[in-house]
């Protein structure tokens, strides 16, 4: 019997079911839809043009012609003398008007009426930068800058001649090729680059309205060289950014594997080189760098200035480091000193000290670089520099995060 009751307890409460849901069909299908559904308007956003809405205005687009200056711009807009002369006098802090270049972008903003009277004048300094004069009521003048995207790009390739070519052929910008010599600089000889030595490389670009401005940070890298592998890996800790391996290991050293960019070693480490001067065979114990006077040369490493001067016996102009009670360089035949350095001064790795010349007994433009560890000469070439700090511990684990994101990315660009 209790089933049975069981049963039509639960056909009743089913009955009761479906005639609420009916009742609420027939009451939902009497409301209009209009008010079921709130409609959602998005407002279109304005126009903006160097920092103002320019929605009911119109913007005249030019370039600086030759010989032309503020004033012709302006008055061919109807802007009177007094205001252009407030312009020139008065905001000079913002923008010295005469520094107004030939070939750069400005624009006019005026009404949309019949009249166009001129409200703005936006002159752009460059890509990025530019500066803003209201031209009614108060006359005033803004700088401004335009907003900067940034793109990820990649690149690979194989040396030929030098990684300037390469990435020439590839029609990357060059300048990743200074990016690259810096980030390699303590551990890859780019003197010493071979034939088929490969490269590929993560980085950003930066642009403004679509175009061009340069290179942003380089966040990975990796560099074939006579067979080694290579990884560069970009990570900040301590508020501070710099390149390691996949293992978190620094690829900052001690010292840098050169004292100066992108030249050819003309002469080696020799205990018995013939001297294009004296004509004599005689020891050479250090690497000459050819490159055009004028070059600039940095310290391989910390240290202190201890010698400065002319070198009477041939090595013409020269700067002597010591780094620490073990090593120390000097760099030869400069055509001049870094200003202001002076003997007892600090220097830091890469700061500038002097210029490639061809002072002394020297046949043309050079570098002589020498290396010296306990006072004798060794071969600046077969240095083994020790890193600097690796990734810090507690850092270990964001980092690795880093590398399994980029490895693959790296390892995936072919050839």
């Amino acid at each position: 019997m209790r089933p049975v009751i069981e049963m039509l307890g639960m056909r009743r409460s089913l009955f009761f079911l479906l005639f609420s849901l009916l009742i609420l069909s027939s009451c939902v299908s009497d409301i209009p839809k209009e008010t079921l559904v709130e409609e959602i308007v998005v407002a279109p956003l304005p126009l903006m043009e160097y920092g103002i809405v320019v929605d009911s205005l119109k913007v005249i687009r030019d370039k600086v012609k030759k010989n032309e200056f503020l004033a012709d711009i302006l008055l061919r807009y109807g802007v009177d003398y007094a205001t252009i002369d407030y312009i020139a006098r008065y905001t000079r802090d913002t923008f010295d008007v005469r520094k107004i270049r030939r070939g750069n972008n400005y624009a006019v903003i005026s009404t949309a009426d019949s009249a166009e009277m001129a409200l703005y004048f936006a002159y752009e300094i460059n890509a990025s930068s530019y500066v803003l004069y209201s031209l009614f009521d108060s006359v005033y003048a803004i700088r401004g800058e335009k907003q900067i995207t940034t793109a990820t790009d990649t690149v690979h390739g194989s040396i030929k001649s030098s990684l300037w070519n390469a990435l020439v052929d590839k029609g990357s910008d060059p300048n990743l090729a200074n990016e690259m010599s810096e980030i390699y600089a303590w551990t890859i000889d780019f003197f010493g680059l071979q034939k088929n030595d490969a490269f590929k490389a993560i980085y950003e670009t930066k642009h403004v309205e679509n175009i061009y401005l340069g290179l942003g940070r380089v966040n990975a890298a990796w560099f074939n060289h006579k067979g080694r592998d290579f990884y560069a890996f970009y990570f900040e800790q301590n508020g501070k950014g710099d390149f390691f391996d996949e293992e978190g290991n620094s690829l900052q050293r001690t010292f840098l594997k050169a004292p100066l960019r992108y030249s050819r070693i003309s002469s080696g480490f020799s205990h018995s080189r013939y001297h294009p001067v004296l004509k004599i065979r005689r020891p050479h114990h250090g690497v000459d760098y050819a490159a055009p006077k004028g070059t600039p040369v940095y310290t391989v490493g910390d240290g202190e200035v201890i010698k400065k001067g002319y070198q009477k016996r041939g090595g013409g102009n020269y700067v002597k480091i010591k780094h620490n009670g073990t090593y120390s360089t000097t760099y030869m035949h400069l055509s001049g000193f870094a200003k202001g350095l002076k003997i007892g001064q600090r220097v830091k790795q890469g700061d500038l000290i002097g210029y490639v010349g061809s002072t002394g007994l020297s046949t043309g433009p050079h570098l002589d670089f020498r290396f010296y560890r306990n006072g004798k000469a060794i071969n600046p070439l077969r240095v083994e520099s020790p890193p600097s700090r690796p990734v810090d511990s507690i850092n270990l684990q964001e980092f690795n995060a880093v590398v399994r994101y980029y490895k693959p990315l790296l390892d995936s660009i072919g050839f």
